[in-house]
This record gives C-alpha cells, sequence and structure tokens, in this order.
C-alpha cells in the first residue's frame, strides 16, 4: 500500500434499516425533524421559533406507535454508521401506504441520502402490501416538494385535512423485480 492510500479514510456509506419508532436514535432523529419543522413554520409566519413549551407538548404527543408493525415501519438512515435520517410508512388501506417523517439532518444533506431513504420507503411499502404510496407536506417544504417530483410523485387529490397539510402526492408503486 502506498502512502497516499493508506492516509485515506474510508468513504462514508449509507444504509437504511427498520428500527423501533421509540428507540433512542429514532427518538433523537423524530426531535429534529420536529424542531427543523415547526421552528421553519413559525420563523416564516410569525418571525419566532417554536415555544419550547409547545415543542416539547408535541414531540411527546406524536409517538410515532402508528409506525409500528404489523401495519406500519420507521426507517433510518446512517450515513458511516451515523444515524441521520428518517422515513416512515403505514398501511392507511390494504394498498395504500402513506409516507411519513421523512427528514435527514442538515449535516447529512447533499450526499445521496434522500434518494437511497425514499427508495428504501418504496420497497418497505410494497412488503407490507402498498400498491400506492401517498404523502402531505407542506408549501414552504419546498425541498422536500422536489425530491418527491424528481421521484415520481404527482400532485394528487387531498386525502387529509390537517392543518399543515397544503400539498399532496401519490405515486403508483411498481413490483419490485
Amino acid at each position: 500500500m502506498d502512502a497516499m492510500t493508506e492516509n485515506r479514510a474510508p468513504a462514508a456509506t449509507w444504509s437504511v434499516a427498520p428500527e423501533a419508532y421509540d428507540s433512542p436514535a429514532a427518538a433523537s432523529l423524530w426531535r429534529a425533524y420536529y424542531t427543523e419543522v415547526s421552528d421553519r413554520w413559525y420563523l416564516l409566519h410569525e418571525g419566532r421559533r417554536t415555544d419550547p413549551e409547545e415543542l416539547e407538548r408535541e414531540v411527546a404527543a406524536e409517538t410515532g406507535a402508528d409506525l409500528a408493525p404489523p401495519a406500519g415501519v420507521l426507517l433510518v438512515a446512517r450515513y458511516g454508521g451515523e444515524p441521520v435520517g428518517t422515513a416512515g410508512v403505514r398501511l392507511l388501506d390494504a394498498t395504500t401506504a402513506e409516507l411519513k417523517r421523512v427528514f435527514l439532518r442538515e449535516d447529512a444533506r447533499g450526499k445521496g441520502g434522500a434518494s437511497v431513504l425514499l427508495a428504501a420507503a418504496e420497497d418497505a411499502a410494497r412488503a407490507l402490501g402498498g400498491e400506492r404510496l401517498v404523502l402531505d407536506t407542506r408549501t414552504d417544504l419546498v425541498e422536500a416538494r422536489a425530491l418527491y417530483a424528481r421521484h415520481g410523485y404527482e400532485e394528487i387529490e387531498p386525502y387529509t385535512d390537517g392543518p399543515y397539510a397544503q400539498h399532496w402526492y401519490g405515486k403508483k408503486l411498481t413490483p419490485s423485480p
């Protein structure tokens, strides 16, 4: 081995695997996700960050139990072995799955992980029996909307009426090869 090869650090790699919604890694990533999207909304609409009491209340209220087997799954993405992102999938009916909590920490963005995570979520939806994957998102989450469009998701009629659902997307899932 020459000196140049010897000093090179191994390239970090992506992995995505199911994890319990209440694991320490999942809980930490849920807090990071919720903090980011909540702060983004409040900064845009009220010029402030999320009130700490509200943040604690909302993080605790949304446990993620709907992403547990047998009708759901939470995926944790790791980059170089470190947990940096999530995507949840849950069945809405026998053939329709919903995508939830798609998130990558800011320091992990721009490294190809979003596509890896989204592909794993689609595979998880298929494994649950999903033939179609749907999701809702907000107008200000332009990066997420661009990601979905790049991966073949098309805007659909609203299927939820939550206060933060402003765009709805769907994609027919082709069977795995």
